[in-house]
């Protein structure tokens, strides 16, 4: 099997045998534009067809599998979107893991990464656990959502342009459905900061020019189209090339995290969103 096919009962597939599918970059924006809620863009996404070397690679991998993981079914399908529907902070990452969130099912779950990034929003208080290693672990955020930039696992770790390109239409649309509750955008990496700032640019917010740079605890107050303030900060991405060397360390992840805490309306009930 290359990957789980739509309707199986497999835990948090939104989708049916009946999901529209996007095959290309066009029918991703149709298909994300006509996207009414976050469950039609969780199951929508998460049968994307639309990049043809995205596909074969992330069902080879499904079928190929890792020696370590061989009695696995591997998701082997895009990424959706997980977490609070009415979070304050979006978080944005790069792309799943081919044996993380491309064998879990799962954004930044069962992998280095994702050990990462749930263990510190755990220490924020988004978490109500610290680890993230299946779907039905019992993971549950509250106050976020963490999406990909592209949702599917690319070689290398690396999407190329048009891949890129093709799947902003998913991130734009999913970002337009979260806009009255968030008041802050985290990136992690370098690409998914340039991602963010240009896909707020396309959905007409305010956003400084020249754009700002990519660093880690970098910010950029971003307005909406409502006039709303929002923060965007940067993270270096919890990659194991930046944990393993100290590039990226608890205490900065968990400062740029704190950061974010303080852009949250329930902390200050009495100004609401700003």
């Amino acid at each position: 099997m290359t990957s789980i096919p739509p309707g199986s009962g497999f835990p948090l597939d939104r989708a049916t045998p009946a999901t529209r599918v996007a095959r290309t970059a066009a029918g991703v924006r149709r298909l994300a534009a006509g996207s009414r809620d976050l469950e039609t863009i969780d199951a929508r996404s998460s049968v994307c067809r639309a990049c043809p070397r995205l596909v074969a690679w992330r069902e080879e991998v499904a079928l190929t599998k890792r020696r370590a993981y061989a009695d696995e079914v591997y998701w082997g399908r895009p990424i959706q979107g997980f977490g609070d529907p009415l979070a304050h902070l979006l978080v944005v990452g790069l792309a799943p893991a081919a044996h993380g969130g491309n064998r879990t099912g799962r954004v930044f779950t069962g992998d280095r990464s994702g050990d990462w990034i749930i263990a510190a929003l755990h220490r924020a208080g988004y978490a109500n656990q610290a680890t993230s290693v299946s779907v039905d672990d019992g993971l549950e955020l509250h106050g976020v959502r963490i999406v990909a930039a592209v949702r599917c696992a690319p070689p290398d770790n690396a999407p190329n342009p048009a891949e890129r390109a093709a799947c902003a239409g998913w991130l734009e649309r999913e970002m337009t459905l979260l806009a009255p509750t968030t008041t802050a955008v985290l990136a992690l990496g370098g690409i998914a900061w340039r991602a963010t700032l240009a896909s707020l640019v396309a959905l007409g917010w305010q956003v400084p020019r020249p754009r700002p740079a990519f660093g880690h605890g970098a910010e950029a107050v971003v307005v909406n189209p409502q006039g709303r303030e929002v923060l965007v900060l940067g993270s270096y991405h919890p990659s194991q090339q930046n944990t393993f060397t100290g590039r990226l360390t608890e205490e900065m992840l968990d400062s740029v995290l704190e950061r974010a805490r303080e852009q949250d309306p329930s902390q200050h009930p009495e100004h609401g969103p700003r």
